[in-house]
């Protein structure tokens, strides 16, 4: 018993601590996720004004798709509603999904996030698990809504993090495939020149978000996976 006992000091701690670091990493994201909260205000004040109508294809997520301000003439014949909030990481689309995704009740998600995550000195893996917790929490009030993830774009000013992007992607394709009502969507691999570096003629002169060219890039991969 004597010899057992550090061992099971040692196990006590470590449920303590797991215990303690849930709530504190739970404050750590809302408070994170709180400077959107504006924005969500303004999604939620568009809604009550002119309420979406149920199935629209939701498009939500950072800069890439908030940006995309023309994505509802895109896709003509469809109905398309732009929920993206610029700046954003997975995590917050997660944090809000009962107030910008759920009440919409959505036809299918296209979702783009994880850019952000990863210059943040996300690795791959905590962006894949990011990304399982967005698909858990729709999950929890939308079972078999079609969940479309846009892989993370190369672009030139974040050329150096490809490697932990490339990685990332690989992960949620792998995942996407093993799981009913998910599609990966990839344009990554067609954002790239013959060298395997980021197209500079789909960027603007920050060379981080997308000219007219790159969003007719994605228009062409994205308009036949939808429903």
């Amino acid at each position: 018993m004597t010899r057992n006992f550090p061992l099971r000091l040692a196990a006590m701690f470590t449920l303590l601590c797991l215990a303690l670091a849930s709530p504190f990493a739970a404050a750590q994201l809302q408070a994170g996720s709180a400077i959107w909260e504006k924005d969500i205000q303004k999604f939620e004040a568009a809604d009550k004004a002119n309420p979406p109508k149920p199935g629209a294809i939701l498009f939500i997520g950072s800069s890439s798709i908030e940006h995309w301000k023309d994505v509802a003439d895109d896709f003509p014949g469809k109905r398309v509603l732009n929920r993206g909030f610029g700046g954003s990481r997975i995590a917050d689309s997660t944090y809000y999904a009962g107030r910008i995704i759920v009440p919409y009740k959505p036809g299918m998600i296209v979702f783009y996030a994880g850019d952000n995550d990863v210059a943040d000195g996300h690795t791959a893996q905590q962006v894949f698990d990011d990304y399982v917790a967005f698909v858990a929490r729709v999950r929890k009030d939308l079972p078999t809504t079609p969940i479309a993830f846009i892989s993370i774009k190369p672009s030139p000013s974040r050329a150096a993090l490809l490697p932990v992007m490339r990685e990332a992607n690989a992960k949620i394709h792998t995942y996407t495939a093993a799981h009913p009502h998910l599609v990966y969507i990839d344009v990554a691999s067609r954002m790239l020149d013959s060298s395997g570096q980021p197209r500079e003629d789909l960027f603007v002169a920050d060379r981080l978000h997308m000219n007219r060219t790159g969003y007719d890039l994605w228009r062409s991969i994205i308009a036949p996976l939808l429903p």
